[in-house]
């Protein structure tokens, strides 16, 4: 399972490895730790409708953030499709990964984990040339 973040301006995005356990807290904190030291707090989170972003502690935590919490849908002009556009990105990515059985080596040996590698593929996708915009997110 993975959990991403797309900077609308820049198209940057971060990808982050989750557990599909991990609770509203556990995808707080993620992006405490990592998304706000990244790009700073945003002034919307565009969400989609996971019981996540949906509960009283989700909702409560936008409140304490000063966050407004949109919820996207595909297709819908207001999301412009980046979400969805990214996710497929993503899982191509993946998916190309696992179908080559690619392996890396790690400190503890070889491993096809692909959570290990969502590092590489930020960055494969930062260092990308975006056809709507024609430069790399990293230029933007």
């Amino acid at each position: 399972m993975h959990f991403f973040i797309v900077e609308r301006y820049g198209k940057t995005p971060i990808f982050l490895p989750c557990h599909k356990d991990d609770t509203t807290m556990d995808s707080a904190l993620l992006i405490w730790n990592r998304v706000k030291l990244h790009t700073g707090l945003f002034k919307n989170i565009i969400s989609d409708r996971d019981p996540k972003s949906t509960s009283a502690l989700g909702t409560n935590l936008h409140t304490f953030l000063g966050t407004k919490l949109s919820f996207s849908t595909a297709y819908y002009s207001q999301t412009d499709g980046l979400a969805e556009r990214m996710i497929l990105t993503l899982e191509d990515m993946i998916r190309r990964f696992c179908a080559d059985g690619l392996e890396f080596k790690d400190s503890d040996g070889f491993t096809h984990d692909w959570c290990t590698l969502m590092p590489e593929f930020e960055l494969a996708y930062k260092t990308a040339i975006h056809s709507s915009t024609g430069k790399t997110p990293e230029k933007l």
